[in-house]
């Protein structure tokens, strides 16, 4: 998370159970507030399938003791979605902020679909047709320039006045270092590009990270016709397919529109919570196991 070290102070740490790492905690702190890091989508601990139930309460009671007593008087954790779990029983987190009196404080939707169970819906497959007559084609490419300056960057900056999280640097900078993980497709209409999705692909899922098209995305059928093509043919072997949130508001609204687009597609909603955890209630994993 280097590349992420000018905008967050690392608060990073590390859990060892008989001299062996059994845990980590990417984070970063602001003031007396550590965060599960605010530069990563998905948060909370990182630790192997195998880890029992007794250990993983254990790795949070040392990580809520040790912040409170380095003057640290929240933890703000960003829970992983379900579908990103390689094994989904292994996922006691729920209880555990239950026992913390944990308060949530935000949830989001992400819009997922599920490969046993998907399908377009007719304004999506009109799309789709209209991507056929315009000879729209779709290119995976290994360079993020083009899309970047010639659509994602000027559209963010029209619509909503902001830069990608990630700059060009960035994102060029993960795919050395994540070359099998981190994917872009365009679409071009007479050679021109004209929209295109940044894919961060996981064993069980690919999430959409960046979805953009120019002004013509509707006329064209761009966007459909790219989307359309990743879920029925490119990561057809996946379990899940991640269009991300259409939450805004700090989560309190859904762009209504934007969930549409997304379930034509037969994507559906999962939460992702956000929690704040008093580590002065490291206590009460005390008296847990009986």
């Amino acid at each position: 998370m280097e590349y992420h070290s000018d905008k967050f102070q690392d608060f990073s740490l590390m859990i060892y159970k008989n001299e062996k790492l059994v845990g980590l905690l990417p984070a970063n702190i602001v003031d007396d507030i550590v965060y599960s890091h605010q530069g990563l989508t998905y948060g909370g601990l990182i630790h192997s399938i195998e880890l029992k139930t007794t250990d993983y309460i254990e790795c949070y009671k040392s990580i809520l003791k040790y912040l409170n007593q380095n003057g640290v008087s929240i933890l703000m954790l960003k829970d992983l979605p379900s579908i990103y779990l390689k094994n989904s029983i292994n996922d006691p987190f729920l209880f555990l902020s239950f026992k913390l009196k944990a308060e949530l404080i935000r949830t989001d939707l992400h819009a997922v679909v599920n490969f046993n169970n998907s399908s377009l819906s007719n304004s999506r497959k009109e799309g789709v047709k209209r991507g056929l007559k315009h000879q729209l084609r779709i290119e995976e490419s290994l360079d993020f320039e083009l899309f970047w300056n010639s659509i994602l960057i000027p559209n963010l900056q029209a619509k909503h006045g902001v830069n990608p999280v990630h700059s060009l640097k960035e994102i060029n900078l993960l795919k050395s270092r994540f070359k099998n993980n981190i994917r872009q497709f365009n679409v071009y209409h007479n050679d021109k590009i004209v929209a295109g999705t940044t894919i961060f692909e996981t064993e069980n899922v690919a999430h959409c990270q960046y979805i953009s098209g120019n002004k013509d995305k509707n006329e064209l059928g761009s966007l459909d016709f790219l989307h359309a093509h990743l879920i029925q043919n490119i990561f057809k072997e996946k379990k899940y397919f991640d269009f991300g949130t259409s939450n805004l508001n700090n989560g309190q609204n859904i762009n209504q529109g934007l969930q549409f687009w997304k379930e034509g597609f037969g994507a559906r909603s999962i939460p992702q919570g956000f929690y704040n955890l008093k580590t002065v209630n490291h206590s009460l994993l005390e008296t847990i196991l009986i």
